[in-house]
C-alpha cells in the first residue's frame, strides 16, 4: 500500500449499479453480502478521481504496477504478469461472493488507471479476523498528491454509510511510512499491542512483522 499527502477530499458521490437492474444501495452488513450470479460495479467519484470494479484493459496496466520495485518495496516480491492476472481473478471473486472489493482507480479527467484502493476481507488467520481491510496500491506518479488519501476517504464513508460496515483495519510493515500517513490521516489508531507477524510472510523474513491500524464507524 502506497501514500501520499493528506487534502481534503471534497464531495464524493456514490453510484451503485446492478447489472441489469436500477442504481440500488447496500446496506446489510458486509458479512451477509453475496452475489453468488453478478459483479456490483460500484461507483465513487471525488473530485480529481474515479473507483469502479475492474476491465479487461486494466489487467496490462496492473501487471506494470505489480512488476514496479517501487510500488513493491514493503512486499516480498515483484510479481510476474500471470501471478498479477492471478490477483485480478481474486479481486473479482470477492466482488461476486461479497458485494465489495479493492475498486480499480482512474484519473477522472483521463481514465488513466493508477491501481486500486479498496476493501478486502483477509483470508488468513490472525488475533483481529475476520475483518474488513481497507488497501491501496497506486503508481508512483500518483504519490505525493494527496491521492491515495482522497480515494481512501470514500472508501472510508463508503463502507460505513453505504456498506454500513462497522469497523476497518489496516497493515503493513513498520518501514512504510507513506502508507502509515495515510492511514492516521484516516483516523485510523495503532495499538503496539495489535501488531503480528503476517502468516503470509516467511517465517525469519524481514517483512513479516506488520503493524494493524483500527478505526470504527
Amino acid at each position: 500500500m502506497l501514500t501520499h499527502d493528506a487534502r481534503d477530499a471534497g464531495p464524493i458521490s456514490f453510484v451503485i449499479l446492478v447489472s441489469g437492474r436500477s442504481p440500488t444501495c447496500l446496506n446489510a452488513q458486509a458479512r451477509n453480502l453475496r452475489h453468488a450470479d453478478m459483479i456490483v460495479d460500484t461507483v465513487m467519484e471525488t473530485p480529481r478521481l474515479r473507483l469502479r470494479t475492474w476491465r479487461e484493459s486494466d489487467r496490462e496496466p496492473f501487471a506494470a504496477l505489480n512488476a514496479d520495485a517501487r510500488v513493491m518495496e514493503f512486499f516480498p516480491a515483484c510479481l510476474s504478469r500471470a501471478e498479477s492476472d492471478a490477483g485480478v481473478d481474486r479481486v473479482l471473486a470477492h466482488f461476486r461472493e461479497r458485494g465489495f472489493g479493492l475498486y480499480a482507480t482512474e484519473l477522472a479527467a483521463s481514465a488513466q488507471f493508477i491501481g486500486f484502493v479498496g476493501l478486502n476481507t483477509p483470508e488468513f488467520e490472525a488475533h483481529f479476523t475476520p475483518c474488513v481491510e481497507i488497501g491501496w496500491r497506486l503508481t508512483t506518479d500518483s504519490w505525493g498528491r494527496g491521492i491515495a488519501t482522497e480515494a481512501a476517504q470514500a472508501v472510508v464513508r463508503h463502507a460505513f454509510e453505504k456498506l454500513r460496515i462497522t469497523k476497518l483495519v489496516s497493515f503493513t510493515v513498520p518501514l512504510n511510512v507513506r502508507s502509515r500517513r495515510v492511514m492516521e490521516k484516516l483516523g485510523m489508531t495503532h495499538d503496539p499491542a495489535d501488531d503480528f507477524d503476517h502468516p503470509g510472510v516467511p517465517a525469519g523474513h524481514p517483512l513479516r512483522r506488520h503493524v494493524l491500524y483500527r478505526l470504527a464507524r
